[in-house]
């Protein structure tokens, strides 16, 4: 089969997803939801596969959803606003229910929805160059999926979550445990691909067995719920149509995202 916006490979029972739009940092478009999807379901049914890495190619992991893409979708109502939430949580939670261990291998920016599959994956891998976080407050926009708060203290996520952290680097991210290994740069997924190595000579069934427990004993915690109810404040933060929002989308719409970002930035620096 062949994709548009992931490369898939394999190294013995490790697979490989690739996200494979480098000149957009690897932004989330329709497409990719769709074949990340397709890849997921083709690993699940291979018994030959007892672990599965997750990376980007290019200069970053993944930037988050493509809001170019989103701005052109020309969502105006809550169910198309619901439609494309609940894709884009459906999505990062693949990772997190899969039935087979899925590690990220980070190197860049993981941002917004890459952020937040970084997150989902049972392990996470980063190199010198890892930057994590979560800008979405920054232009009026909204968080797919709180899953943040999960991983580290109510102060902290908020410190992130409420003024739009785009920055936190590879050792502010190990030292709150969202990342399992930090390495030289260049070296992400190589060392990924090695823990999944390691994870895949285990026995399969054991280890699927002990991923849906730990999994379920945060259901247990209330974490499916948690989600839910973030999905719909975002779904609500998308349909209130602010004036920042539109400002940042008006100016994605005629001039691009770099233009996008640089209003962003001057207006931050600006009321700073």
């Amino acid at each position: 089969m062949t994709f548009e916006t992931i490369a898939l490979d394999r190294q013995g029972p490790v697979a490989l997803l690739g996200l494979n739009r480098p000149d957009k940092l690897n932004a989330i478009n329709a497409t990719m939801i769709d074949e990340i999807n397709l890849a997921l379901d083709q690993f699940e049914k291979d018994d030959s596969v007892h672990a599965i890495v997750v990376h980007g190619n290019g200069r970053a992991f993944c930037s988050g959803f493509d809001l170019q893409a989103g701005v052109a979708a020309n969502r105006e109502t809550e169910a198309d606003w619901r439609k494309a939430i609940d894709a884009g949580l459906e999505l990062i939670m693949r990772f997190w229910h899969c039935s087979k261990p899925t590690i990220a291998a980070v190197h860049g920016y993981a941002l917004a929805g890459g952020f937040e599959i970084a997150l989902a994956c049972d392990m996470t891998v980063c190199d010198a160059t890892g930057l994590f976080g979560e800008p979405e407050v920054r232009f009026g926009s909204s968080i797919v999926a709180l899953l943040l708060p999960w991983y580290v203290n109510p102060k902290r996520a908020k410190k992130m979550l409420l003024t739009g952290q785009d920055r936190m680097n590879a050792d502010e991210a190990l030292l709150h445990g969202i990342v399992n290994d930090v390495v030289p740069e260049g070296e992400a997924l190589q060392r990924a691909v090695t823990v999944a190595r390691e994870v895949a000579l285990m026995d399969p069934d054991s280890v699927r067995m002990t991923k849906q427990a730990i999994n379920q004993s945060y259901d247990i915690m209330g974490l499916g719920k948690a989600l839910r109810m973030g999905a719909d404040t975002s779904i609500k933060i998308e349909t209130l149509e602010t004036d920042l929002r539109k400002q940042f989308n008006q100016v994605l719409r005629s001039e691009g995202m770099k233009a996008a970002l640089a209003w962003r930035e001057a207006r931050l620096d600006k009321n700073g």
